[in-house]
């Protein structure tokens, strides 16, 4: 049956996670944080997904955004900045301005005009992705923006995958679900999603048993993907 709807991940997949810390370190004042900006950023999203995954395992659900916070705590204690009050502020204010990729708005526009609905299906708190989807200006293009604030449990749990045929009424067969996340690829592809893996990076597949439909470097060739199915 014909594809109805793409649904996105959003960290990482439609907005750029490193963003923050990118922008923070090329502010006056951050001299001493230039150097170290990348494996911070890169400890701090492996430490928000690694929370994440152990609250749903041990049932101890907080919000993503409390999860952001910790694990930035943490990142920041790891790389010797346990302190800066400051800086924690900005990179905690500039999180909720993530920049988004570039080719998004054009890819979600052209899915729009082939009357494809979409959205967003994310671990991030209602709060956080409505800044997000405000500040990139993609409000207009999605149909919904879905949390799992709405279930209380993190992704890769099965009932946050129900969200989405709920919400849009149709079989897992009819949605193309698109992250950068190999194990949530594996878990939608697992669900009967069919999946577009954008491995921006470059990294192996994850051995878990359900891998992609595709494969893509960015989110440029969706809409043809969709168009295909």
């Amino acid at each position: 049956m014909k594809i109805t709807a793409c649904v996105f991940d959003a960290y990482g997949t439609l907005f750029d996670v490193n963003a923050a810390a990118r922008a923070a370190a090329a502010e006056p004042g951050n001299a001493h944080f230039a150097d170290i900006w990348e494996p911070l950023a890169r400890d701090w999203r492996a430490k928000q997904l690694e929370y994440s995954w152990l609250r749903a395992i041990t049932a101890e659900h907080r919000d993503f955004w409390r999860v952001t916070k910790d694990a930035l705590d943490w990142a920041m204690e790891a790389h010797g900045l346990a302190g800066e009050e400051d800086l924690r502020d900005r990179l905690l204010a500039l999180y909720w301005k993530l920049e988004p990729y570039p080719e998004v708005p054009e890819m979600l526009r052209a899915l729009r005009e082939a009357g494809l609905q979409t959205a967003i299906l994310s671990n991030g708190s209602p709060e956080m992705l409505d800044a997000a989807v405000h500040s990139a200006g993609i409000e207009a293009l999605l149909d919904d923006v879905i949390s799992v604030e709405r279930v209380g449990v993190f992704k890769p749990a099965r009932q946050v995958y129900d969200l989405v045929t709920t919400r849009f009424d149709c079989a897992p067969y009819e949605v193309l679900f698109v992250s950068s996340n190999g194990w949530d690829i594996s878990a939608a592809a697992g669900h009967g999603f069919v999946t577009a893996w954008v491995n921006r990076a470059g990294a192996p597949m994850e051995r878990l048993g359900h891998p992609p439909n595709k494969q893509l470097s960015d989110l440029a060739e969706i809409p043809a993907m969709a168009a295909a199915l």
